[in-house]
């Protein structure tokens, strides 16, 4: 199944900003909702520190779209 989700230009470019050469939209978009339930489900693989981790890479991520957004206004 498939849908369809409206997006303006700004957010398109953003996401295209962060998008891997290999990764579809669809890929991109289920990688940036991972949440830490996600993370606590798969279990096991990862140290504890992880979901800070996540969350901090997040934030470098966020800060960077807009430090790049602001530029090309």
């Amino acid at each position: 199944m498939s849908s369809s989700i409206r997006i303006s230009d700004e957010t398109k470019r953003k996401l295209e900003l962060v998008k891997q050469d290999d990764e579809t939209y669809d890929e991109l978009l289920a990688r940036l909702a991972t949440t830490e339930k996600d993370v606590a489900e798969r279990g096991g693989f990862a140290d504890d520190g992880v979901v800070e981790d996540m969350a901090h890479a997040r934030e470098e991520m966020n800060e960077s779209l807009e430090r790049h957004s602001s530029r090309q206004e």
